[in-house]
């Protein structure tokens, strides 16, 4: 299976019946293949509640999922990629979408421009499938500038020779400009220029199915493509992906909460770009625990199985020398009296390992100290990535016992 087969998301078989209708598109040269695709496989599509269509994603680990939340394809591109911006209106502006999928983000982002701005706005849309950037295609419009991005998709598709007649009339404006690219994002950002992007919205299915979309590396050719006070968007909580973000350079803050019970993640290289923290138990939990070890993709080429083996190995080799054990959530105890005896012995075991008696002990307590400074609203010095590297300076402290107390 080639890479590309293994990175696609959507269901094989609406993967199989829009490959079928581009195949019979471009030996009828008939409109009627695509015109006529949407109603007569409406039941591969699935309504949002806010009026947009999404699609199955392919079976995963015994389970299928849609693309985007049920509370609204549309409105979460919105909420969660053009919310958090704080974009110059006054300036030309330039967004990379990644996993660009049915072009929603991307459409949001246009109609967010075009509300507030007459400079120029430049989008980068990358995507690995052709089929699921067709999908784009045959899905109603939700907003009308949905038509403005299938005209770009719809264009580089016939210049891949995957599409073959021009439908979309809607004309892209002369102050937009998209780019279309249908490969590994990896390789794309890798010919990006530097300093280049007040936005980036990361949407891959998964981080179990696209590790390689979170790793550091790739989050490195993000701190060098960005703008200064350039903002990440993903919809993500995970601890590997945030963890990631610092690694790669930059500070890291709460996302917006739409449509799941968790917020997602910002990251910016201007901590003042990001007003949110993330809760106090998910610093803790990145900082100290396993649980924090970042996705690794040292060639920027690895397989999804290799990065997924490869930091199974390390956070392996962490555990109790670099990093509390994962378990029970251990970490959250910190500083903290505990009722459970049962869970406390299982907790101070597992704190034993790294030289820290009890979770009430001086150690504990200097170790998660810097939380006491906590606030939700973070600031250029008072926010969450600087308190998540000083607890984990502090954690090697006391494991190596270059402390006394």
């Amino acid at each position: 299976m080639s890479y590309e087969d293994d990175a696609r998301i959507i269901s094989d078989d609406i993967f199989e019946l829009v490959n079928e209708c581009f195949r019979q598109e471009k030996s009828t040269r008939n409109i009627e293949s695509r015109v006529k695709f949407f109603d007569t496989y409406n039941d591969y599509f699935v309504l949002t509640d806010d009026g947009s269509y999404s699609i199955n994603s392919k079976e995963i680990n015994h389970k299928v999922e849609t693309l985007h939340t049920s509370t609204g394809a549309i409105s979460e591109s919105f909420e969660k990629f053009i919310k958090p911006m704080k974009f110059d209106y006054s300036e030309d502006i330039a967004v990379l979408d990644i996993c660009a999928g049915l072009g929603y983000n991307s459409s949001a982002a246009i109609a967010d421009f075009m509300k507030n701005s007459k400079a120029n706005l430049t989008i980068d849309m990358v995507e690995i499938s052709k089929a699921t950037f067709a999908c784009g295609l045959l899905v109603p419009s939700p907003i009308p500038e949905h038509d403005i991005t299938k005209r770009a998709i719809e264009d580089e598709l016939i210049a891949q020779d995957y599409a073959t007649l021009s439908l979309e009339e809607t004309e892209i404006p002369d102050n937009i400009h998209i780019n279309v690219y249908i490969e590994d994002a990896r390789q794309t950002v890798q010919n990006l220029a530097d300093n280049t992007y007040d936005a980036i919205f990361l949407d891959p299915f998964s981080q179990n199915m696209a590790p390689e979309l979170f790793s550091v590396e790739f989050f490195k050719e993000f701190r060098r493509i960005i703008k200064d006070d350039g903002i990440v968007a993903t919809y993500t909580s995970s601890a590997p992906v945030r963890e990631g973000f610092i690694d790669a350079g930059f500070y890291i803050g709460l996302g917006p909460i739409f449509g799941r019970k968790q917020g997602g993640t910002l990251a910016s290289p201007n901590p003042s770009m990001l007003e949110h923290s993330l809760p106090r138990n998910d610093e803790i939990r990145i900082a100290l625990s396993d649980v924090g070890i970042p996705f690794r993709d040292p060639g920027l080429n690895g397989s999804s199985e290799d990065i997924l083996e490869r930091r199974t190995e390390e956070r392996h080799n962490a555990r109790h020398n670099t990093r509390i054990s994962s378990a029970v959530k251990t970490p959250i105890f910190l500083g903290d009296e505990m009722d459970d005896e049962k869970l406390k012995r299982r907790v101070e075991r597992n704190l034993a390992k790294m030289n820290i008696p009890s979770t009430t002990s001086d150690e504990a307590r200097y170790i998660v100290e810097v939380e006491d400074d906590y606030h939700e609203k973070q600031d250029g010095e008072n926010n969450s990535t600087n308190r998540i590297l000083e607890m984990k300076k502090r954690l090697k402290k006391v494991k190596n016992e270059e402390i006394i107390f």
